[in-house]
This record gives structure tokens, sequence and C-alpha cells, in this order.
């Protein structure tokens, strides 16, 4: 089972210019690729792979004038962005299915979204030193306010910007099943309410006896066969 583990981050000047760095890279190479397969869908031409935009978009981009600051940061987090953009097309697709719930196609990121995020994984050797410091690469130690422990070793790391301005870095670590309880005898607890004449712990619901609206019922009937009779008749006596 995996868990998720957010602490504060507070990264100084130097670092917050790297991680705007980072998020900036980020964004052009999403956005680049899902350009790329946005103009692919509306010539009729195959949908592009993602290896294939891997290489022209990051490993060749590199290598231009247009892209060449894109060395300036860890190329997991570009390889991540691009995994990104796969899981949002993979929710979309699924949406149109029907085995979730409906959602729009990937858009665009802006620069002025209020959240922006980077993923690292093993891949970027990134580390939390003795210090307690988170180690990321191209980017320094940031110092991390822990609140508790993590309980195992984490395979990814996320650093996340707020629309406060705030940094976070959130975890992701696999923990196994928790210590199976003692079993103990079932109990049910009762509410007695006015809707219903009583609610179970479990959900069941019991409808109210209304014994007097039964015997509303009863009377109104008897007093219209009552009316039907002739006055001073053996019937209605």
């Amino acid at each position: 089972m995996q868990l998720r583990y957010s602490f504060r981050l507070y990264p100084n000047t130097n670092q917050r210019a790297a991680l705007a760095k980072a998020f900036g890279c980020a964004r052009v190479v999403y956005n680049d690729a899902l350009r790329a397969r946005e103009t692919a869908r509306s010539e009729g031409l195959p949908f592009p792979k993602t290896g294939d935009l891997s290489k022209q978009l990051i490993t060749q981009a590199k290598n231009t004038p247009e892209r060449t600051w894109l060395g300036e940061v860890s190329a997991v987090v570009l390889q991540q962005s691009l995994r990104d953009l796969d899981t949002a097309y993979n929710n979309f697709f699924d949406a149109l299915k029907g085995k979730r719930p409906r959602m729009g196609a990937p858009r665009y990121k802006s620069r002025k979204d209020t959240r922006q995020a980077v993923r690292f994984t093993a891949n970027a050797r990134w580390s939390i030193t003795a210090g307690g410091k988170l180690r990321l690469p191209k980017i320094g130690d940031l110092k991390v306010k822990w609140s508790r422990t993590l309980p195992s070793t984490p395979s990814t790391v996320t650093v996340v910007k707020d629309s406060a301005g705030r940094y976070f870095a959130s975890f992701v670590v696999e923990t196994g099943p928790e210590e199976i309880l003692p079993e103990t005898t079932p109990e049910l607890g009762i509410d007695l309410g006015l809707g219903h004449f009583a609610v179970l712990s479990d959900g069941t619901k019991v409808d109210s006896p209304c014994f007097l609206r039964r015997a509303e019922k009863r009377l109104k009937k008897a007093q219209r066969a009552l009316s039907r009779k002739e006055k001073g008749s053996q019937n209605r006596d």
C-alpha cells in the first residue's frame, strides 16, 4: 500500500530560483508534448509515443539555441513531466469509456497557474542528508520541517509550490498491512429520532409504527361509511 507524506520546505533565495527554473522547464516540455500530440491528431497522423517525444523534445531540444536551458535542470524532472501528460491522456480516455468520472482533455499549463510541481524519482538520486535536509539534483540541500518520521524509504518526492508561495515536499512510501486487531463481539448502536423510529449504527433504518395515523385512517373510513347510512335506520344504529 502506498501512502503520501507532506512536509514544509524552506528553500533559500538561490534554491527558489533553481526551483522556479525546474517548474518552468517541466511546464515547457509538457506543453511542447501536448502541442505535438494535438497537432498530430488534427492532421490525422499517428499518436506520438512518449519515447519519441522524449528524444525530440528533451534530448535533441537541449542542443538547440531555443531550448538549451533545458540542460540546466534534472532530466528526470523533464521525463516525469511527459509521464504526467500520459496520465492525463489515460484519465481522459478512461472517462470517455465510462471507466471513471467525466473529465476534460489535457490542457496547456501556464506560468500563472496557482500550483507548480516537479517530481523526482529514485533515478534522480535525490536523498535525505544526515542533517535532515532534502538533497535534490541541481537544486541543493533544502531545509525541511519534519513533523513525523517516514515509515519507509520513499520511492518518489514531489516538490510543490502553492498559491500562497509556500513550498512542500510530498513523499510516496510503501507500507505493509497494519497489525491485525483481535476479533471482538460486534456491537450495535441505536439512535431514536423523529424521521425514523430508530437508526442503527450499521445504517439500518426502522420506520415509526405510526399507530395514531393508522387509527385516523380507520376512523375516516368508518365515518364515510356512517355518512351513507340513512338517519334513524337500523343500519345507522
